[in-house]
């Protein structure tokens, strides 16, 4: 078919692609090393990233017929996520809310930021960390405080036992130890 009778767009289908929202009337709470994260990765984008690719895509633009042009096509593509990407950072960065959990002064009960130590009701014992949305990393222990887990434990103390509804049915979690880091 016709190039004249096709649509094409400098897009791809996955530009389309959304970052994770943040729901409606929930705060951006992050910790402090979770900010710093993510004003790293932003920094490392715009000072070392993007300047690469943007001089990748000017060689091989000088380098004539762009149509089929791999180094072009490509860097023109990277371009495109790498400004997705900033521009999600940015407004990340400018809703969050930083809580240093540190400073915590109820030691003893979870809050954001806690290391929960817990018992499930077979005897099984995790450890975890209630960060914020864009820190979740659940393989690494590290779980957003929406989640059904954190919102079970929040406000819960050592010794107290909470109820947490799964799809497998309901559970009985049982809190070991309530861990903050320590103050600088």
């Amino acid at each position: 078919m016709s190039k004249a009778f096709t649509k094409e767009t400098d897009r791809d289908d996955d530009d389309d692609v959304q970052e994770a929202e943040i729901p409606k009337g929930i705060k951006n709470y992050m910790t402090v090393q979770g900010y710093q994260a993510l004003r790293k990765e932003l920094e490392h984008l715009v000072k070392v990233e993007r300047p690469d690719v943007v001089s990748v895509v000017a060689w091989a633009a000088s380098n004539g017929d762009r149509s089929e042009n791999g180094d072009y096509l490509y860097g023109k593509k990277r371009l495109r996520e790498i400004d997705r990407r900033i521009r999600f950072l940015t407004k990340r960065l400018e809703m969050a809310e930083v809580i240093d959990p540190a400073l915590q002064p109820n030691r003893d009960q979870v809050f954001f930021g806690a290391r929960v130590i817990y018992e499930n009701q077979n005897g099984e014992e995790f450890d975890i960390t209630i960060v914020g949305i864009d820190e979740a990393d659940p393989l690494n222990g590290k779980i957003s405080w929406i989640s059904p887990v954190a919102k079970a434990l929040l406000k819960a103390r050592e010794g107290d036992s909470v109820h947490l509804v799964t799809p497998a049915g309901p559970q009985e979690l049982i809190i070991l130890e309530v861990i903050y880091p320590q103050a600088d």
